[in-house]
């Protein structure tokens, strides 16, 4: 005699429904890196956003949340989705408080760091050539910084410092430089805000920030401290790390 099978029952299905829905639910989700490490001189390490300690080579991806730092004599290059880089100086620390690029989705682009210490090179990408201020910016303990579709480098000198990251950094004349925000602008204008007020730079001018209660000052050419321009004063990371990447060379455009 065959048998008839009998349909399973709604109560009998349910525990495996659940558990299919839980299996979903529990699988882990991968996060679409913010950059790539282009570029390599050094030791290169990346804090990830669950405390673990990630030590990053050539060709390393880093990611929202990553705090970036590299180590004595270290020069670095990270290669952002959007095109932008941001080129690296001994002794700094850098975190990436936040960054989302989609193509299609301009509106909701952003790309929020935080210079804690040391020096660097940024230049923007699509993100900040889109919708400019309101969706970069670039925190420091003194100021915080603002873009108009551009290329400017900041330093950051820690005062009574125990690394003393700034005692090998000069400015144009030759001289040390003191513990504050430094500034200079290759391309484009940055916005320089903080308690003590607003200052605009463009292309080719320097800035200077105390605190972060006294206003962003201008500074003569001839004192400024040149990070992003600079040819020689300070050694400049293209002789270590070679020729910087072309930020035209992106796949993305803009619509």
């Amino acid at each position: 005699m065959t048998s008839v099978r009998k349909p399973r029952s709604a109560e009998w299905q349910r525990p495996l429904l659940l558990i299919a829905v839980c299996g979903a639910l529990s699988a882990p989700v991968l996060a679409e890196s913010a950059g790539t490490v282009t570029n390599l001189a050094g030791v290169l390490s990346a804090r990830k956003a669950d405390g673990a300690v990630k030590v990053l080579g050539p060709k390393s991806e880093v990611d929202r949340g990553d705090l970036l730092s590299t180590g004595a004599g270290t020069y670095a290059r990270v290669k952002f989705t959007d095109g932008g880089e941001l080129t690296l100086r001994p002794n700094t620390q850098i975190k990436i408080d936040d960054y989302r690029f989609e193509q299609a989705r301009p509106e909701e682009d952003n790309a929020f760091f935080r210079l804690i210490k040391g020096g660097l090179r940024a230049v923007t990408g699509l993100v900040g050539k889109r919708n400019g201020v309101n969706a970069y910016r670039m925190n420091t303990p003194t100021a915080t910084i603002g873009i108009r579709g551009t290329n400017y480098g900041v330093l950051y000198c820690e005062p009574d410092a125990k690394d003393d990251s700034c005692a090998d950094y000069r400015d144009q004349s030759g001289q040390s430089i003191q513990p504050g925000l430094h500034l200079d602008v290759a391309e484009g204008r940055i916005v320089v805000d903080n308690e003590g007020g607003q200052q605009e730079y463009k292309a080719g001018e320097f800035g200077f920030v105390s605190s972060k209660s006294s206003a962003p000052m201008s500074v003569a050419p001839g004192k400024g401290v040149p990070i992003a321009t600079d040819l020689g004063t300070n050694q400049p990371p293209e002789s270590v790390l070679g020729n910087p990447l072309d930020p035209q060379d992106f796949a993305c455009t803009i619509n």
